[in-house]
Formats: C-alpha cells, sequence, structure tokens
C-alpha cells in the first residue's frame, strides 16, 4: 500500500501543486488492474468502513496534520461571538416575519420565534460539546466520524456542503435584489436577461458572482482578518436592528396586540417551523475550533452567547413590526419597509436595505469559512482529493478548499432564480442537526470495551423508541390532525424512553472540559424537535435530499471508499511498522546494556 505519510510529506514538499497524486494518491487508483480489483472489494470494505469509528486523538492529531501546515489560532470568544452573529443574522428576519405573521401566526410570530431558538439552542449545546473536547475544522463532520463512522458523517457532510453552496447562492442573488432596492432600481435592472437559456436559468446575475469574489479574497487572506470585517458589519448591521426595534416601539399601537394568536397554537407551531431556519449558520463556527485560542472557554462561550443575542433580537424585532401594524395589513415581502412608509416614515426602507445588505455580506463570509473547513477536513480523510486539504503556510487558510466552494457558489448564483433555489434548501440541516444529538448520547452512553452489551441493547431500545415517538409525531403534525390523541400517545413513550435512558442506561464517559447539561433529555429533545421541524418541510425538498443523497453513494462507492480504505489500512500498516521499530529499538537497548554489564 502507499504510504499515507509519505504521500503527507510529498504534500507538504510540492505546496500548492495540481498532480494526479493531489487528487488520486491512493493505492488502489495507481492502475486500473488496482482499481478493478478494488472495486470487487466493495463489499467487504464498506463493511469495514461502516462499522469503523474513528478516534478524537486521531482527528485532532493524525488527520489535522495532513493539512501540511496548521491553521493559525488567532480566534478568541469575542470573535467567535461575532462570527456566530454575523453567520445567523441575515436578510431572512427582515423577510420571514412579515409572512409569518401575516398568513400563520399573527402577533404571536414572537411565541415562534422564541420557541424556535429554544430549538436552535438545544443544537447549540451538542455542537458545542464536540467543538470543546474535538476541535478540529471538520464541524460535524468530524464528530459522526469518531461516533457514528465514516459512512454516515460523509452522507451528513456532503448534504451539508450542499446546504452551504446552494444557500449562499440564494443569499449572493438577494444581494443583488437588495442593493437595487437601496439604488430605487428593480434587480433585473442589474442582471442580463438570456431568454435562450430558459425562464428559470436566464436571468444572469453578475453583482451575485462579483460578491462571491470579494468574500473569497476575504476568507482566503486570513480568519483573523475576516473576524475583524466580520464584527465592524455586524457591529453596523446591530445598530440597524437597534434602530428598527427603537423606531417601531416609539410608533407603537397597543391595540395591534388585542388578537394575539388570531390562528391558534397550531399556527404559531407552524411558524416555529418555517423560522427555525432564521437561527441557522451556526454551525460553521464550530469549524473554527481549530483556530480557537482556548477552545474550553472560547467556544461555549461564544456559540452560546452569539444564539442569545440573535434569539433576543428576533423576538424585538418582531414584537416592534406587530406593534406598528395590525397584523393582517403587514406586507409579506418587505415589511418593516411597508411599515414604517406607513407611519410617515418612507426614508426609513433605505436603513433596512441596508442593514439587509451588511447582514447577507457577513452570512457569506462567514457560510464561506465555514464550508471551506468543512471540506478541508472531509479531504484529511481522503473522502475527497487531498488537494483540497492543503492548508497555506503564509495564511494559515485553506485557500484550494475556499476558492472550489466559492466558485461553486458563484456559479450557481450566476445562473440560478432565486425560487429555484429555495426549492432546494432545508432539510439537509435539519438531519445533521438531528445526527449530531444523536451521536453525543452515543459518545456519553456507548464506549466501545467498556460498554456491556446488556448496557448497549438497553440504550439502543430506548434511543429506537425516542426516534419512533418523535417521528409518530412529526407524521401526526404533517397530516394535519386536529386533534390531540396521537400526540397524548407519542409524547409520553418519548418521555418515558428518554427517563429509561437516563435512569437505566448509565453513562459511560463524562465530557473532559464543557458538557451538554440534562443529558439525555436536552439532546433527546434536540431529536425530537428537528424531527419534529422536518415533518413541515414541503416534499420537493425531500426528493431533492433523495436525489443528492444517491449521488453522494454513487460517488463514495466509487472513490470515497477506496480512498478512505486504503487511507485507513496505509496509516495502521505505517504504525504497526513504527511500533515494532520501537519496541525493536528497546531491545536492542536492552542488549547494549546486558553486554556492558558482562
Amino acid at each position: 500500500m502507499a504510504s499515507e505519510q509519505g504521500g503527507d510529506a510529498s504534500l507538504r514538499r510540492r505546496g500548492c501543486s495540481c498532480t494526479k497524486d493531489d487528487f488520486l494518491p491512493e493505492e488502489s487508483f495507481q492502475s486500473m488492474g488496482n482499481y478493478f480489483k478494488a472495486l470487487k472489494e466493495t463489499p467487504s470494505r464498506f463493511l469495514d468502513r461502516i462499522t469503523t469509528r474513528s478516534l478524537d486523538t486521531d482527528e485532532i492529531n493524525e488527520i489535522k496534520a495532513r493539512s501540511g501546515h496548521e491553521m493559525k489560532k488567532t480566534l478568541t470568544w469575542w470573535d467567535l461571538m461575532w462570527f456566530g452573529i454575523g453567520a445567523v443574522i441575515g436578510s431572512g428576519i427582515f423577510v420571514l416575519t412579515g409572512l409569518e405573521a401575516r398568513e400563520f401566526s399573527g402577533p404571536a410570530v414572537v411565541v415562534s420565534y422564541a420557541v424556535s431558538g429554544v430549538s436552535a439552542m438545544l443544537s447549540v449545546f451538542c455542537y458545542t460539546e464536540f467543538a470543546v473536547e474535538i476541535p478540529v475544522a471538520g464541524g460535524s463532520f468530524a464528530y459522526l466520524r469518531v461516533e457514528l463512522g465514516d459512512f454516515m458523517a460523509f452522507i451528513a457532510a456532503g448534504n451539508i456542503i450542499l446546504e452551504y453552496v446552494v444557500g449562499g447562492a440564494a443569499v449572493a442573488r438577494s444581494w443583488t435584489s437588495y442593493f437595487a432596492t437601496l439604488l430605487n432600481h428593480k434587480p433585473d435592472d442589474f442582471r442580463v436577461i438570456v431568454p435562450r437559456l430558459g425562464e428559470d436559468y436566464s436571468h444572469l446575475d453578475p453583482i451575485a458572482v462579483g460578491v462571491c469574489v470579494i468574500i473569497c479574497v476575504l476568507a482566503v487572506l486570513g480568519t483573523k482578518g475576516s473576524s475583524r470585517f466580520n464584527y465592524i458589519a455586524s457591529i453596523i448591521h446591530m445598530v440597524v436592528i437597534l434602530f428598527v426595534v427603537i423606531a417601531g416601539f416609539t410608533k407603537a399601537n397597543l391595540k395591534n396586540y388585542s388578537d394575539f394568536t388570531p390562528y391558534g397554537v397550531r399556527g404559531v407551531f407552524k411558524s416555529a417551523a418555517v423560522l427555525f431556519f432564521a437561527y441557522i449558520g451556526f454551525d460553521a463556527v464550530s469549524t473554527m475550533a481549530e483556530e480557537t485560542k482556548n477552545p474550553g472557554r472560547d467556544i461555549p462561550i461564544g456559540l452560546v452567547g452569539s444564539m442569545v443575542v440573535t434569539t433576543v433580537c428576533y423576538c424585538l424585532m418582531a414584537v416592534a413590526l406587530c406593534l406598528m401594524q395590525p397584523y393582517s395589513q403587514i406586507d409579506p415581502d418587505a415589511p418593516f419597509s411597508v411599515a414604517f412608509s406607513d407611519v410617515g416614515w418612507d426614508w426609513a426602507k433605505y436603513i433596512v436595505a441596508f442593514g439587509a445588505l451588511k447582514g447577507m455580506t457577513t452570512v457569506l463570509l462567514v457560510g464561506a469559512i465555514g464550508q471551506a473547513r468543512y471540506m478541508t477536513h472531509i479531504a484529511r480523510t481522503h473522502m475527497l482529493p487531498p488537494w483540497l486539504a492543503q492548508v497555506n503556510a503564509k495564511t494559515g487558510t485553506p485557500i484550494n478548499a475556499t476558492v472550489v466552494m466559492l466558485a461553486a457558489t458563484a456559479l450557481i448564483a450566476f445562473f440560478t432564480k432565486l425560487r429555484i433555489l429555495a426549492d432546494l434548501l432545508s432539510v439537509s440541516t435539519l438531519f445533521i442537526f438531528m445526527f449530531v444529538a444523536v451521536a453525543l448520547l452515543v459518545r456519553r452512553y456507548y464506549v466501545t470495551g467498556e460498554t456491556s452489551s446488556r448496557d448497549r441493547n438497553k440504550f439502543l431500545v430506548f434511543l429506537g423508541l425516542i426516534f419512533a415517538s418523535s417521528t409518530a409525531t412529526a407524521v401526526y403534525w404533517a397530516l394535519g390532525k386536529e386533534d390531540w390523541i396521537g400526540y397524548c400517545v407519542s409524547a409520553p413513550i418519548w418521555f418515558l424512553s428518554t427517563a429509561g435512558m437516563k435512569f437505566l442506561v448509565p453513562q459511560a464517559r463524562a465530557p473532559k472540559v464543557w458538557g451538554v447539561p440534562l443529558v439525555p433529555w436536552l439532546p433527546s429533545a434536540s431529536i425530537a424537535i428537528n424531527i419534529f421541524l422536518l415533518g413541515s418541510i414541503d416534499v420537493k425538498s425531500f426528493i431533492r435530499f433523495a436525489i443528492w443523497t444517491g449521488v453522494l453513494l454513487v460517488y463514495y462507492v466509487l472513490f470515497g471508499l477506496h480512498a478512505t480504505y486504503d487511507t485507513a489500512k496505509a496509516t495502521l500498516k505505517e504504525k504497526m511498522a513504527l511500533q515494532e521499530a520501537e519496541e525493536g529499538g528497546v531491545v536492542a537497548d536492552n542488549s547494549a546494556s546486558t553486554a556492558l554489564d558482562h
């Protein structure tokens, strides 16, 4: 087998090269004969990979070392908190609030935001414990690789990369729309119309491409520089939000709150399912753990702090909007701009548009940094070409992965209309969040070689019941049932299953530095809520998820599986050789000592 460490050393010597060995250096791809032999061994190799779990120490040391150069540790909790705010608070608050308040929840949209915020916070807790204990650039990919194995990690990571690319493209096109509003133009005034390409792909957006290029330059120059830019932009964005809240309260009319829940409790939760996506983006911050000076202190403060600030901002803006206008008169497309116009402050729409632009810029920047680090760590395991794992010695950033990801984002943003992109979003992120919560439970309750078969089986039974009861709740909700009979069955099963795990299964591992409180209750609640939100997503998103997952499976069977198998076996072979050499050295030393004694 090809020497993995030798390959890594070669990678460091070449720097930023572009040869076959940068893309397919593994033994299975050295000749067609090797490749066909590998394909014949696919079943046994797949079984090996699906049952093999990585170790914390491997992810932190060995896997990280494959990038050639280390990322620079320049970030503090202050940087992470502002990265979190910049990643989450984008244009969604300026758009989603109006639609949900008018059509589904009324003034109770503030409760919907609070429910969504609590749901997001549960996922934040799970991510935080992993990021503290495994501070590497891979984020959820690394966490799932350690607890659920290579295969699940790859499927999850492939979907979240697509989510980042498509989400980034959607934000880039929205950037053009808000920029046009700021200049009193229509968005298509800044686009090139090519009718021959078809309606959904004919509105070419060069401004979106330009924004992606600028974001790419900022992301590759250095994380600390990006942090400063994000910090300044987020401060400006917060000032705009503060203006909206204060100005909204000065024009408040308490009569608009007389009918607080016009659509009932169901409307509140239906809005919460949609508004949850206004909180997505914090997972990108967990990928920066490798560049954090003190992960044990900085990550919990940064991640949890940013989510608290975000939730408070969202709730205050929702209250301000519904106090300014009756919920039935709120404009679904530009709620804050129209609300200010109705109270005689037409000029305020420019401030709102400017704030939305700033928000989208920081979302793009933090998303670009996060997605590049996901790809970097995936490439370190050789599931993707190791060329993408290279870290630049001067900037300390993964330039190759950043450029590739933003090139894909710019290409999609250039051609594809926002409506098509919106159909592609959603389901992947909730699956990732659910898997991370499952992985946390596995981490706490199952350690190979230590957990007894009896405890393992009890854990699996309770976990299965948590899944089954959560899925039943989501399906019952999706079917639109108005009664509570189904929930009266599924909710107690979930509660008793979680209680059974708590009191009948001993925890196999305690967190070393920082841990999620109230385990297993909080991770179990995160699983239930994420599955519940999946039940509120449209069919098109699930079709997209199935198609993309199918593409990932084909790639994994043809390339990723064999690359990771060869890499793992080469690493194991080298470890054994090193161990034998060390043992041989000890024997030689002992022999020499004996000879001297004689």
